[in-house]
């Protein structure tokens, strides 16, 4: 069985992550999402083990303590991780595993497992994702402001990134990404047993 590809997938707050990775999943059965840790407070209609896993501090403390994060990262106060064995397992059983983590989040993951597949969702526009963060209503003033500024410092970040997706329309950018995810799977480097039938060692 051939190793699962691991995929990281970052953009802004309101880019439409969300939106796309589902529509991503139903398109591509061999896609399993990564549950992240967070100690962030539970949103209405956030399930735990579905969306995240939510620990206190001292619950996430003590898995940093104990290594189980492929990556962890501080976000707006709050803290999140990548738990490790749960990604590994997945890709040994030749799954293509995704993970929705911020861009200092997706170096990391990148040092520890340098064949990660990083892409970075853009929006439309500066100003349509200013209008998304204000419609879906979840954040504060204070929040939407750190948001916004956070955006800036993100976009920097696309160097270190593999592939770059404007989210015009959602259905067309997962069709993208799913075709990138899919055509990974015949890299050069990925394949070394089956050109070793015909090049020999």
């Amino acid at each position: 069985m051939k190793k699962g590809i691991l995929v990281v997938i970052s953009g802004p707050s309101g880019v439409g992550k969300g939106t796309v990775l589902k529509l991503l999943r139903e398109r591509n059965d061999n896609i399993v999402y990564s549950v992240s840790v967070t100690t962030r407070a539970k949103r209405p209609g956030e399930t735990d083990g579905k969306d995240y896993y939510f620990k206190d501090f001292d619950q996430f403390k003590n898995m940093m303590h104990n290594n189980e994060f492929l990556e962890t990262a501080e976000v707006y106060g709050d803290y999140y991780g990548t738990p490790k064995k749960q990604v590994l397992d997945m890709l040994d059983a030749g799954k293509d595993v995704i993970l929705e983590i911020d861009t200092v989040g997706a170096v990391n993951v990148k040092k520890q497992y340098p064949e990660a597949l990083l892409i970075f969702i853009l929006p439309p526009s500066i100003d349509e994702l200013y209008n998304r963060l204000v419609g879906r209503g979840t954040e504060s003033q204070e929040q939407l402001s750190l948001r916004l500024n956070s955006a800036d410092a993100e976009l920097k970040s696309i160097k270190n990134y593999g592939y770059v997706v404007k989210n015009e329309v959602a259905e067309e950018t997962a069709e993208i990404i799913d075709n990138i995810i899919r055509s990974a799977h015949y890299t050069v480097g990925r394949n070394a047993k089956l050109i070793k039938q015909f090049v020999g060692e």
